[in-house]
């Protein structure tokens, strides 16, 4: 299993994007995170395609887009458009999953679903072999640089043990709070796949900050 490290550019400083993001590619960034909020799923507002399609134009990194949105649907098509990687939709705003991912994969997206800390691992069960990521919130979702939940690690073994079960390679994603005091646990409990946005951008080294949090999974047996 290899460490992947998702810088989210909600942290970063948009004034110099092309630098933050040729930042993330020199410190051997694995994904570029990409968070849609909508103002209504959750209590904030961020971008949508244009934003995308400006981050693809900078990198070749896949773009792994979260959308925290009420009625996803209404932005596969302009986001794999605009070039995305990744869909990630809720669990929670999504009552036809299943047609979801799909659609998403139809769209040559990879597609995942996201869970709120409240939301449990077994409401996957049914479409645990549909999924190309499932990502365990480890915050509420909305805003960055909240405190990690720390009951989310049973969670995410959880999540492990639902892919394990249905033969599904797919990536375990956590995101909130992931920092050099969290990700190794994360990764000891299965994930592999680790957003981080003010552990990055914030550090005084971003670029290496990148390469410090992938040697903490590396060092955790």
């Amino acid at each position: 299993m290899s460490v992947r490290i998702a810088p989210s550019i909600l942290s970063a400083d948009f004034a110099r994007l092309a630098d933050e993001i040729a930042m993330c590619v020199a410190g051997g960034a694995d994904l570029i995170h990409i968070d849609v909020m909508d103002g209504c799923f959750v209590p904030n507002l961020t971008y949508g395609a244009k934003v995308i399609e400006t981050v693809r134009r900078l990198t070749t990194l896949p773009l792994d887009v979260h959308l925290m949105v009420v009625q996803p649907e209404k932005y596969f098509d302009s986001f794999a458009g605009a070039g995305a990687s990744i869909l990630t939709v809720h669990q929670e705003a999504a009552p036809h999953l299943h047609r979801q991912l799909h659609h998403v994969r139809a769209l040559g997206c990879r597609a995942g679903v996201a869970l709120n800390p409240a939301t449990p691992v077994d409401s996957l069960q049914d479409v645990a072999s549909d999924l190309d990521l499932l990502l365990v919130m480890t915050v509420n979702p909305g805003f960055a640089g909240q405190s990690f939940i720390r009951s989310a690690l049973n969670k995410i073994r959880r999540a492990r043990a639902l892919l394990d079960a249905a033969g599904n390679p797919a990536m375990l994603q956590v995101d909130g709070g992931i920092a050099r005091d969290t990700i190794g646990a994360c990764w000891a409990a299965g994930a592999d796949s680790f957003v981080a946005g003010n552990a990055i951008f914030s550090a005084p080294d971003p670029r290496a900050e990148i390469g410090v949090l992938r040697s903490l999974c590396s060092a955790t047996v």
